[in-house]
């Protein structure tokens, strides 16, 4: 799993409050790795990733790998871009995904500005990587964009 830096909040956040948010995220990590703690609903995955995307500077793309029941096998960005646009692979989410042997997985992405409305492109690419992992039978609950505290679920939206 790839580690966030809380770099970006630097200026935002004292390092008194970048330690707090950091343990969060630990305590929080360890709590949806617990055995029968699932993301059942689409506001824990929005408290969990609010903790983990908000304020990034740059766009940045996170797969989260599920199991059966729903619990978090693993997360990880697999594509990082600039501050307003990542390119996304559809191949190298589906080897990933098997790498993990998921279940399903929920996409999320942030936009930098703090608006939360979903491009043609994330659109686009969001029906294109439903139809990659559909061929696998591995089922995409969400996807969520990450807007400082805001996030959209295209779920939610009917966009998936």
């Amino acid at each position: 799993m790839m580690e966030q830096s809380l770099t970006p909040l630097a200026p935002v956040l004292s390092v008194s409050a970048q330690r707090t948010v950091k343990r969060a995220l630990t305590l929080l990590d360890r709590h949806l790795r617990e055995t029968g703690v699932a993301f059942t609903s689409t506001q824990a995955a929005r408290d969990w990733l609010r903790l983990k995307m908000a304020g990034l500077e740059r766009e940045e793309f996170m797969v989260l790998y599920l199991n059966q029941q729903n619990q978090l096998i693993a997360y990880e960005t697999l594509f990082t871009g600039t501050i307003n646009s990542t390119e996304v692979h559809p191949r190298e989410v589906v080897k990933r995904a098997l790498y993990f042997n998921a279940a399903s997985v929920l996409f999320a992405h942030n936009h930098p500005s703090g608006d939360t409305t979903p491009s043609q492109a994330d659109k686009a690419v969001t029906q294109r990587l439903v139809q990659a992992l559909q061929l696998v039978d591995i089922r995409v609950p969400d996807h969520l964009i990450v807007g400082g505290s805001q996030i959209l679920s295209f779920a939610e939206h009917g966009l998936l």
